[in-house]
């Protein structure tokens, strides 16, 4: 923040290193999937992780800021969202549009999926136009992107309408709406790409980690009993469900699969959160932090490497040099580009606009 501008600071969190570490294995679970490794071929697990966890981060910042506030910094927040995900991004895609015409001369479509993805509308392009192609993984992004856009004000004017201790309420009633939104186009016949990559039928584990963060941040009884039980590891109870998915077609993983390795990653992170036991300190060693800290770009990266790889390489060769390449990129952008992005963001260069007004008044007598 510009020093005497008058503007509080940006919401935060405290550090977790084991969210670092569950991004980690997000992103390896993405990788082993794109290099079609048995059995994680076709999984899905680690883009579930991610929106869980993204769902679970946004909410939270949101929900401080409105608990101090009681009203969004719109700009601010878009402005930041702006900052950490575009230049990592452009930088990408023009890494790409150079590259790609020599590994793939017979590539046409090289612009159009560029430019896709860079107004992320790659979810619905590939969902009903087949495009982006050799660009595929940007469909996630375009699903985060849509979330960000849209879930700052819907969560204001949720709190707005809803009394202190009852606003995970609604948040669980949009899950339910999502998820059942999904399983209508599933009994509709829908083919499975055009329900499986599109923000509205795959905004559940978004709004899944949105919920734990207002249970978090409200903490009913029930809730808390459940985070008792957690400490004694229950958590381990998990790999059945996710096994057991994996076995499941197209089409009951939509309706159900998809539902299980959500709420398996939601009790995940709150198991984590807790900052105690073998699952944080697992996932708290240093060198998954250090992967973590890089999984935005190396998601990036990812994609057009692996697909270059498998074309004529055993998978384990694919996923293994697929992922060296892709952290070697990702952290030349991370200390350049997305280094000053970062300083741009949070330092002295930062413009500041007064708050947009908000439809949340100000925190009724008793708000937390």
């Amino acid at each position: 923040m510009q020093a005497g501008s008058g503007h509080p600071p940006a919401p935060a969190l405290p550090y977790n290193p084991a969210l670092d570490g569950l991004r980690a294995v997000a992103i390896v679970l993405v990788i082993l999937s794109h290099a079609h490794a048995p059995p994680f071929d076709g999984a899905f697990y680690g883009v579930d992780v991610f929106f869980v966890l993204s769902g679970f981060l946004i909410t939270s910042l949101l929900l401080i800021e409105l608990q101090k506030s009681g009203r969004l910094d719109y700009w601010r927040f878009y402005r930041r969202r702006f900052f950490r995900l575009m230049p990592a991004l452009v930088l990408f895609l023009a890494a790409y549009c150079l590259v790609a015409p020599r590994v793939w001369p017979e590539l046409t479509d090289m612009w159009s999926d560029a430019l896709l993805s860079l107004l992320y509308l790659a979810d619905y392009g590939i969902a009903f136009f087949d495009s982006p192609g050799t660009l595929l993984h940007m469909w996630s992004l375009s699903v985060e992107e849509h979330f960000y856009l849209v879930w700052p004000p819907l969560l204001a004017l949720l709190v707005r309408c809803t009394a202190p201790g009852r606003r995970w309420r609604p948040i669980a009633g949009l899950v339910l709406l999502a998820w059942a939104w999904r399983v209508l186009w599933v009994l509709r016949g829908q083919q499975f790409y055009e329900i499986f990559f599109r923000f509205d039928t795959r905004a559940t584990g978004l709004l899944m980690g949105a919920l734990l963060a207002a249970l978090l941040h409200e903490r009913p009884a029930w809730f808390e009993r459940l985070r008792a039980r957690l400490s004694h590891g229950m958590w381990f109870v998990l790999a059945v469900p996710l096994l057991l998915a994996q076995t499941w077609d197209d089409m009951n993983v939509m309706a159900w699969g998809m539902t299980v390795v959500e709420c398996a990653s939601a009790v995940l992170l709150l198991a984590v959160l807790q900052q105690r036991g073998a699952a944080y300190e697992a996932l708290s060693a240093p060198a998954l932090v250090l992967v973590g800290k890089l999984s935005y770009g190396i998601y990036l990266w990812h994609y057009p490497i692996v697909r270059w790889l498998r074309a004529d390489q055993h998978w384990l060769v694919t996923a293994v040099a697929g992922f060296a390449l892709s952290a070697a990129m990702a952290a030349l952008s991370y200390y350049t580009v997305e280094r000053w992005a970062l300083r741009r963001r949070d330092g002295a260069f930062a413009t500041h606009r007064p708050p947009a007004p908000s439809p949340l008044a100000q925190p009724r007598r008793g708000t937390r």
